[in-house]
C-alpha cells in the first residue's frame, strides 16, 4: 500500500491546478507554469484545494507510480509557489565562476575555461566567485543542473579542491608519506 501516494497534495492559495481527461496535469502559479502527464493506471482529481489521485491497479509498479506520481504532483505545487534551489561551492586555488550573459564561466583549473550554457527556465547567481546558487521551478532540471556543473570537477579526496555541494562533506585520504 502506498502511503505516499494516499496523502492528498494541499494547493496553496495562489496555485491553480487542472487536470485534464487525457490525465495531463497543468499547475500555475505566481513563479510559472509547469505540464506532465499521469501514467495510465493513475487517475487524478481535485476538491477543497486538494489533490488527490488514486490508481485501477493493485500491481507492485502501479502501487510505486502512485507515489511517484503523487510526489511529482507536490514538487510541481511547490515548485510553482515557492520554487526550488540548489547551492554549490567551489574550492580550490584560482577556482572560480562568474555569470555572462546566457553563459556560466568557470575556470577549474584546466587549460581552458569552461562555458556551460544555463537553461532558459533556471537563474543561476556567483557570490564572492566560489558560491553558485542555481534556482528554478523544476525539482528535476534544477538538480539536474548542479549536478552537470559538480560533474566538471568533483570534489577529490586528498586537497579537496572542486566543486561540491554546499554542506557536502568530503572524507580526506592521508597522502603518501616519506620514509
Amino acid at each position: 500500500m502506498s502511503r505516499i501516494g494516499n496523502k492528498a497534495v494541499e494547493i496553496p492559495a495562489k496555485v491553480k491546478v487542472d487536470i485534464g481527461n487525457d490525465g495531463s496535469v497543468a499547475v500555475e502559479g505566481p513563479k510559472g507554469k509547469l505540464q506532465w502527464t499521469l501514467p495510465r493506471e493513475i487517475k487524478a482529481s481535485v476538491q477543497d484545494n486538494r489533490v488527490s489521485l488514486v490508481r485501477d491497479a493493485e500491481t507492485r509498479s502501479v502501487k510505486a507510480l502512485h507515489g511517484l506520481s503523487r510526489s511529482l504532483v507536490n514538487n510541481m505545487v511547490q515548485g510553482v509557489s515557492e520554487g526550488f534551489a540548489k547551492n554549490l561551492e567551489i574550492e580550490g586555488v584560482g577556482f572560480k565562476a562568474a555569470v555572462q550573459g546566457a553563459v556560466l564561466n568557470l575556470s577549474l583549473g584546466k587549460s581552458h575555461p569552461i562555458l556551460f550554457p544555463i537553461p532558459k527556465d533556471i537563474k543561476i547567481t556567483v557570490t564572492d566567485a566560489t558560491k553558485i546558487a542555481i534556482t528554478g521551478i523544476d525539482k528535476k532540471l534544477v538538480g539536474q543542473v548542479a549536478a552537470d556543473i559538480r560533474r566538471y570537477y568533483p570534489p577529490e579526496p586528498y586537497k579537496g579542491k572542486g566543486v561540491r555541494y554546499a554542506g557536502e562533506v568530503i572524507r580526506r585520504k592521508e597522502g603518501k608519506t616519506v620514509q
